[in-house]
């Protein structure tokens, strides 16, 4: 009961933390961070119960404590001054971080999220929770992509269920559009792999395909360059992912598998012809614009203004601060203070991120904190590697549409920051969880696992 309690608890908490804004405020953080931590309490008592010796994830977990561990050495104080001699109750803390109280908040919630993957490798590692787990992705982006449609096309003023969204500001439940992308093409990504790697039933193939046409229509109407670019990518990769699938099948197996992928190939193709021309074809001129508009944006020769509100102008300040402090960075969750000193504008908009969440960590974390972000990245792709083509038409499905999802969040970073917004985060560390587990076959069977 209470291992069923807990899984219950992890998927409601992906519910509820797209609800509020998509949990971007600090009070909904924290909230989040005590929920989880809550959990992990009726987790240990749930182990203490049914004691395992399974410990999964362990390589993937390891780089988020580090990078945890690094967040909270920035935090210390090095030693306090006092520039005024006249002022003997004024000291200014020092610390690497150039805030340390964000880079503490930083801490609680990467040790939350990497609590939650922790407790995902628990207990969703049977094909049936598996299953709930895309269930529930695809039905809070289904939900989240339908009512930013309704928003669109029906808000009048300020406050459309939640007070704080603002007419032709945002999308859907979220204040930026550009995080609304990053869960349209998690979701787009996941359901997607799924049809394509033979993961559902001939007769249920509309059903996935009748969910992600909202979450496709959102993400075109959100009209986010960088949405738009990270689902073509994810298309491409699926195409690789399929030409890999046909070889090792066709060394397997016969040719009659080996001609189903080809047609499985031949209807990708159509699927991309008919997503570019329904992309321009839904957009329409908006969307034209705003693609005109980054080519501006990113010219390094466009100065038309002193705002240094440009992504192309932050990347170049951000660069400078990561040369001024190259090995410790800035402060994770410093950021936002530090590159104050290095933008070199009007002072009318200061950016509070990097809009490149590459550069962000190599100038909030130096290359320490880059070289921990390497390290993630090149675990989870191995354990990918590995596993890809493992277990059975469902599992591998599951994994492929888990690669597209992270696909397109890995270039969709190049050019913002959804990652710091905790239902995409929560989302991301869920496709890694089910793109690097290896689950059982049904959860009787982990049950007894667990118990030996």
């Amino acid at each position: 009961m209470l291992n069923k309690i807990v899984f219950a608890t992890l998927v409601g908490l992906i519910v509820i933390a797209a609800i509020p804004y998509g949990t971007v405020e600090p009070w909904w953080k924290a909230a989040f961070a005590c929920a989880v931590f809550a959990i992990c309490v009726v987790a240990i008592i749930e182990n203490l119960v049914s004691p395992s010796d399974r410990i999964a994830g362990g390589s993937v977990l390891l780089p988020m404590l580090a990078l945890s561990a690094l967040a909270f050495l920035q935090t210390f104080s090095i030693g306090s001054r006092n520039d005024d001699p006249g002022l003997t109750q004024l000291q200014i803390w020092t610390a690497i971080s150039a805030d340390p109280y964000q880079t503490r908040f930083f801490v609680l919630q990467m040790l939350a999220l990497t609590a939650c993957l922790a407790l995902l490798y628990r207990y969703a590692s049977t094909e049936r929770r598996v299953r709930v787990l895309v269930y529930t992705v695809l039905g809070v982006a289904v939900a989240s992509a339908v009512f930013g449609i309704l928003r669109q096309t029906t808000q009048q003023e300020t406050g459309f269920v939640l007070p704080l969204l603002k007419q032709n500001q945002g999308y859907a439940q979220f204040v930026n559009k550009n995080h609304f992308a990053y869960l349209m093409e998690m979701a787009f990504g996941l359901g997607l792999g799924i049809i394509l790697a033979g993961g559902v039933k001939k007769d249920r193939v509309m059903i996935y395909v009748a969910l992600l046409l909202p979450i496709w229509t959102g993400l075109v109407l959100a009209n986010s360059r960088g949405g738009i670019l990270a689902m073509l990518i994810q298309i491409v990769v699926a195409a690789l992912l399929l030409l890999s699938f046909r070889a090792s099948l066709q060394n397997r197996e016969h040719s009659n598998t080996a001609r189903s992928v080809a047609f499985k190939i031949v209807l990708l193709v159509i699927l991309v012809a008919g997503v570019l021309a329904g992309t321009f074809w839904v957009g329409g001129d908006r969307l034209a614009t705003n693609f005109e508009a980054a080519t501006n944006e990113l010219n390094p020769d466009t100065s038309t203004t002193r705002d240094g509100a440009s992504r192309n102008e932050i990347w170049r300040a951000s660069l400078k601060m990561f040369a001024a402090h190259p090995i410790l960075g800035v402060g994770l969750g410093g950021y936002w203070i530090g590159i104050t000193a290095y933008h070199e504008a009007s002072g009318l908009m200061t950016p509070q991120e990097a809009h490149n969440d590459y550069i962000e960590l190599l100038s909030s974390g130096g290359l320490i904190g880059f070289a921990i972000g390497v390290w993630f990245a090149v675990t989870v792709v191995r354990i990918v590697r590995r596993n890809l083509s493992a277990g059975n038409g469902f599992q591998r499905a599951v994994r492929a549409g888990a690669v597209l999802g992270l696909a397109g969040v890995a270039a969709h970073s190049l050019v913002d920051f959804g990652l710091h917004i905790m239902i995409n985060a929560l989302v991301f560390i869920t496709l890694i969880m089910i793109a690097t587990t290896r689950f059982d076959l049904c959860e009787t069977s982990a049950l007894s696992a667990s118990r030996r």
